[in-house]
């Protein structure tokens, strides 16, 4: 496949993010070209834990979290894509008076936007997910329409319905320069074996972690930091994994969700690790071992059968970074999702179309812009995990 000369938008990055992107922009007749530098969501996207939520405490957040669900709803029941899609709902244990009282104002905020979400006592929670210990909880929160899915599967259905749409997408493909003249976006240099200079009005970033380079190439500083976070799948369990719901012991960041016959189990690291490094690290095992043992002892036995570390990318203040830059023409950006990015692509890939098509968005995103760390406005998203 040869890059094409000209393209109405290019699109940088193809993980989620892009490819939804790329997807709402071709189906709007647009011309666009999708560059991966690697292979298609083999960034952040395919290390993701497949956690699809509308529980946040940031509006925005919240309606992007539920138009995306959806979409990846929409993609399994109306498209055919095989996207193993769960909605057995998120359930978030807490164990601070001083939570419950913040998640009660957030399930007010999702009820007032039509989100089923709702506070539940400690006994209703351990009803939902029997393998958690009650010990030192207080409350729990459940909305029953979460889900989760399989990350490689809803970019490879994201991938085929852009293509369908008629958009180009180039693997093994990097963007090495945009070309800024009159302070207008005018071109984008790809190199894949060959170098081809691609002119076009219109670039998304959408890279990840790795957005900080691509905004150096038109002067302007996306505030992201690479963040390690490790996975782990476990050999199957003797209980019906798939009929528990998400599970977050709040105060720990400690997750688990079912991952076939088996469980998918995630955590922080004790200390973070701030850099660009996604190897496994042993002391990582031990201290999931340990917040097992803490909040889900019946699990101390399950056996960890496979596994993998992934970057979060993180802003200052933990939200997204969505927008069009206001010194740039035609550079428009979304990343810094801080680690709920896979579960806003679909939604965001609307946003972003709106933006380079002029239109207004359906929801208010001008608060996720990067003017707000000039401004001092930092717009703190407390759910997260």
């Amino acid at each position: 496949m040869d890059i094409p000369r000209t393209a109405d938008a290019v699109v940088i990055g193809g993980g989620i993010m892009g490819l939804a992107s790329a997807y709402e922009l071709a189906k709007e007749g647009k011309s666009v070209l999708v560059v991966e530098r690697s292979d298609l969501g083999s960034g952040s996207t395919s290390k993701a834990a497949g956690g699809l939520r509308s529980q946040f405490s940031d509006e925005a957040n919240i309606r992007l979290g539920a138009r995306s669900l959806e979409t990846f709803a929409w993609l399994q029941e109306e498209r055919g894509h095989a996207l193993d899609l769960l909605r057995t709902g998120y359930l978030f244990l807490l164990s601070e008076e001083e939570d419950v009282t913040r998640f009660e104002r957030d399930v007010a905020l999702q009820n007032s936007l039509g989100l089923r979400t709702r506070m539940l006592t400690v006994a209703e929670a351990c009803e939902l997910s029997p393998v958690v210990s009650p010990d030192g909880l207080v409350a729990a929160v459940f909305n029953p329409d979460d889900a989760h899915c399989t990350p490689e599967a809803a970019v490879a259905a994201f991938a085929c319905e852009a293509r369908r749409a008629g958009a180009v997408i180039a693997t093994k493909a990097e963007a090495t320069d945009i070309e800024v003249v009159d302070g207008r976006v005018t071109a984008v240099t790809v190199v894949r074996g060959t170098t081809t200079r691609v002119e076009t009005s219109h670039v998304i970033c959408a890279a990840g972690v790795w957005s900080a380079s691509v905004g150096r190439m038109v002067g302007v500083d996306l505030p992201i930091r690479p963040l390690k976070r490790h996975v782990a799948v476990t050999e199957p369990v003797d209980f019906d994994a798939r009929a528990i719901p998400f599970t977050i012991d709040f105060s720990s960041s400690f997750y688990f969700h079912s991952e076939g016959d088996g469980l998918l189990m995630g955590a922080p690291e004790k200390e973070d690790t701030w850099e660009f490094d996604v190897h496994r690290d042993p002391a990582w095992l031990e201290h999931l071992c340990d917040l097992i043992e803490t909040r889900a002892p019946q699990l101390s036995d399950v056996e960890v059968r496979a596994g993998w570390a992934g970057l979060y990318e993180v802003t200052p203040d933990h939200n997204a970074l969505i927008g069009s830059s206001q010194e740039v023409e035609g550079f428009h950006y979304a990343c810094g999702f801080s680690g709920h990015g896979f579960l806003q692509g679909p939604a965001v890939g609307e946003v972003m179309r709106d933006l380079v098509l002029g239109r207004t968005p359906f929801v208010d995103v001008s608060g996720l812009s990067l003017d707000r760390f000039a401004a001092g406005d930092l717009r703190k998203e407390l759910t997260i995990v």
